[in-house]
């Protein structure tokens, strides 16, 4: 199983791990009010973003998996961060169980969604092959849009932090047209 974080590279992002040095940057993203809009979160102070830098960075550790910086190649800037996770949010034993997809991106990061999530789900298709799910907020359409894009079916609804939600599962890659 890899224990490290594999590098991406796609026609104009880098999908890496995050180093030390993308902290504050990490920091800024989770405290952008255009970023928690759908996030279901109030701004992360700064302690509260370093837990989840290490999250992120650990999760490789103890599954094999995890979720990556997403680096804008032109310039070298921290946009967001794509992947996977075990969220253990205590939502049903038809969406826990499973590694759950994420993508979070900064508003520059704004048309870089797909290309990002997809890299990392041609990713995780060919080397931990097996179902996903991904929990996105009810009013966030382009969220919605893009896990049906990468070919994530609605489970249900459901509520998650006081607020309304949409559970989706995508069994494996989408079949090819």
């Amino acid at each position: 199983m890899i224990r490290s974080t594999p590098m991406i590279n796609t026609a104009r992002l880098t999908l890496c791990a995050m180093r030390p040095e993308d902290f504050g940057r990490f920091a800024e993203i989770w405290r952008d009010p255009e970023v928690l809009r759908h996030a279901g979160y109030c701004p992360r102070t700064r302690g509260e973003a370093w837990d989840l830098f290490l999250r992120n960075a650990g999760h490789w550790q103890m599954t094999g998996f995890g979720q990556w910086g997403v680096v804008l190649q032109s310039n070298r800037t921290l946009i967001g961060h794509a992947g996977f996770f075990y969220g253990n949010r205590d939502l049903g034993s038809d969406f826990d169980p499973f590694p759950e997809a994420s993508w979070v991106l900064a508003p520059e990061g704004e048309g870089y969604g797909y290309e990002a999530a997809k890299a990392a789900h041609d990713w995780f298709d060919r080397v931990i092959p097996g179902p996903l799910v991904a929990m996105v907020d009810a009013e966030n359409a382009r969220s919605r849009d893009l896990a049906e894009q990468l070919g994530y079916v609605k489970l249900r609804e459901a509520e998650y932090r006081n607020a309304p939600v949409h559970l989706f599962r995508r069994n494996g890659p989408p079949a090819l047209a």
